[in-house]
């Protein structure tokens, strides 16, 4: 039996509909079509859902009694795609925060005057990398990137942030009087360094929360 005929009998005996399968899954009633007739495969993320959703194990779905290496070579190259399209958005995260951080010390260092302060601390510190930081974290919690060490991306967040402010202002002013001198960050700017991707993180995992409880009901109402 082939794996299209496998995939179909199991939904049959779940009493699905394509229709209903679609949207548990999040994709389109004619790519199940397609999936069930092998004009495509599924990928192993979709075979982990259908094994789930169906109540049949994964060796039920994929098993049959012909070599079937053309198969899995394909699922184990969709793993290995979704695994490096995350390292890439892990990645993307990264470059973005640092280029925009990097961004800010250019700017004050090679483009400010001393009448533009104001200007700089609105925009960079109290503005830019603050939002960015939030939105970064909301992403981050949203995919649930790094797994339970994403909230690590909080106190990596807070770090660069002092680290911006101190090679700002800080430092500016210790070079023009010639001495060096403890750093220490102002309540003000921890706060911003702190609460900006707490609450980023914070609803982006209440957002993956409420992705999987509706997947949940998606399920049982199927």
């Amino acid at each position: 039996m082939d794996n299209g005929t496998k995939i179909k009998n199991a939904r049959i005996k779940a009493n699905l509909t394509q229709e209903q399968v679609a949207a548990s899954l999040g994709v389109s009633r004619q790519t199940i079509s397609n999936w069930e007739t092998e004009k495509t495969y599924p990928d192993i993320v979709s075979v982990v859902k259908m094994s789930d959703l169906y109540q049949v194990s994964l060796d039920h779905l994929l098993k049959e009694e012909t070599p079937m290496s053309d198969y899995l070579d394909y699922l184990e190259e969709s793993t290995n795609t979704v695994k490096s399209k995350n390292r890439i958005a892990k990645l993307i995260i990264i470059l973005t925060y640092l280029a925009i951080w990097a961004f800010s010390l250019i700017v004050f260092w090679c483009f400010m005057g001393p009448a533009d302060a104001l200007g700089y601390g609105l925009m960079f510190q109290w503005f830019l990398l603050p939002v960015t930081a939030l939105i970064l974290s909301l992403i981050i919690g949203a995919n649930n990137y790094w797994g339970k060490r994403k909230w690590l991306c909080v106190v990596a967040f807070c770090l660069m942030y002092c680290l911006a402010d101190y090679a700002s202002f800080p430092l500016s002013r210790m070079i023009a009087d010639h001495r060096i001198e403890l750093y220490v960050p102002g309540e003000l700017t921890i706060w911003f360094a702190i609460i900006a991707p707490a609450i980023g993180l914070g609803i982006g995992v209440g957002i993956n929360s409420l992705k999987a409880l509706f997947a949940s009901k998606t399920k049982k109402i199927s």
